[in-house]
């Protein structure tokens, strides 16, 4: 069932139109969110493509914030501070990855931003059937924060034992 919804979303997601308006409108809310803006650091992921632009996210939040980005290492989910996204490479699954190797150990005052297939209003996500962000979650009490486009954005998705919802959802 998971599987079916994530591959449904998957295409939904790949043909958003006015994508770049959509991703505009989420970072205008992204930047002026309180939770955020009251944070010292931000775990961000990188965005593909087809994802929720974080790029320009990560660019406004680099000149004011600490900023961090994921990455995988045995079969953890680790962040690393970075300074600019020329710490960035590809790296698990195509996705850029932090070459820094300052790892993030104190998440005080520290705000998640999630990356999702799809959620569902009440704050439940699929991703891409990892566990990695379920699992950091259930070892850090981090406030999350889920970015998807309202297409994705659903009423109900169905929940296995290790699924942890986000806090809170912003869209367009």
């Amino acid at each position: 069932m998971k599987e079916e919804l994530r591959q449904k979303c998957l295409l939904i997601r790949k043909n958003i139109k006015n994508k770049d308006k959509k991703d505009k409108a989420i970072y205008n809310k992204v930047i002026n969110n309180s939770k955020i803006k009251s944070s010292n650091l931000i775990l961000i992921y990188v965005s593909k493509k087809e994802e929720v632009d974080t790029i320009n996210i990560i660019n406004y939040f680099l000149k004011s914030k600490q900023i961090a980005v994921p990455k995988i290492e045995n079969n953890i989910m680790n962040f690393y501070y970075i300074k600019s996204l020329n710490d960035l490479k590809k790296g698990s699954f195509n996705v850029l990855e932090p070459i820094t190797k300052d790892k993030v150990t104190d998440f005080n005052n520290c705000i998640s931003i999630t990356p999702g297939i799809c959620f569902s209003k009440d704050n439940y996500r699929i991703g891409y059937g990892k566990g990695y962000y379920d699992k950091f979650y259930e070892d850090n009490n981090i406030y999350s924060i889920g970015l998807c486009y309202k297409e994705s954005l659903l009423n109900n998705i169905p929940k296995d034992k290790g699924d942890i919802p986000v806090n809170e959802i912003i869209t367009n």
